[in-house]
């Protein structure tokens, strides 16, 4: 039972690489054996991430990519197949949050954080499923603030997690049988992440006991191994789902 969990020659794509949970997930899939290849605008921030993939004695490549360019996620892809034979598995990571009141928010900020977080992973899961093999997944990473609120004016980010939701059933409806590619998605709560450090003093805090029944914050490794279920044969008759990691904040 436990050999459906391993990625063993896999080969998985990270978006958003470069930092936070990115990296986590670039880690903790090459430990699951998959060769990963890291895409992010941050190239130099990538060279890090490799390293610590390679120190689990897994392959990597790392090739900046902004994925809201269709023509750099075509050059991810193209980078994965021409070095490491292929892609199985796509962690559609890379996102950006915003804390901006709606009556201030210009279109131009809320233009950008759909851009990135709905566009881009759409199209990198196009460039994907063009060249993945039956039984490949896409892990697309959302929020639980596609659901609810936490108190912050976060109108674009909640729109565009909201709407990853509504892509990863219609994407997975349109690939799983026709292909044979499993779309899901994963709905993080609070995680340590760039995001998160720009949350006003206490309010973290604040939130960890009112709205989380575990009353702390979630730990990377505890969604990567989220991840490797998706994106392993662990979770091969789930497709379509939404997959909340929130320590119990959706129910309350």
């Amino acid at each position: 039972m436990l050999g459906r969990f391993s990625l063993d020659g896999k080969v998985a794509v990270v978006t958003g690489a470069s930092s936070g949970l990115g990296v986590a997930f670039a880690r903790g899939l090459a430990e699951a054996g998959a060769d990963i290849v890291i895409g992010a605008r941050r190239a130099d921030r990538l060279a890090e991430t490799r390293r610590l993939v390679e120190e689990t004695g897994r392959r990597c490549l790392a090739v900046p990519t902004d994925v809201t360019r269709v023509e750099d996620c075509d050059a991810l892809v193209a980078a994965a197949v021409d070095g490491l034979g292929g892609v199985d598995v796509l962690i559609n990571n890379a996102g950006v949050g915003t804390a901006v009141p709606a009556l201030r928010e210009t279109p131009e900020e809320f233009r950008q954080v759909v851009d990135i977080n709905l566009h881009g992973t759409y199209w990198m899961a196009q460039a994907c499923a063009r060249v993945m093999r039956p039984g490949s997944s896409i892990v697309n990473i959302g929020s639980i603030l596609g659901e609810t609120t936490a108190g912050l004016p976060q109108a674009a980010y909640s729109a565009s997690k909201a709407a990853v939701i509504g892509l990863t059933r219609d994407l997975a409806q349109q690939w799983t049988g026709r292909r044979g590619i499993r779309v899901n998605c994963l709905e993080p709560g609070f995680f340590a992440s760039e995001m998160t450090e720009q949350y006003r003093p206490g309010y973290l805090e604040t939130m960890l006991e009112l709205r989380v029944p575990m009353r702390r914050a979630g730990d990377p490794a505890e969604l990567v191994a989220a991840a490797i279920f998706l994106a392993s044969d662990a979770s091969s008759y789930i497709t379509g789902v939404t997959l909340p990691v929130d320590g119990g904040i959706l129910i309350t």
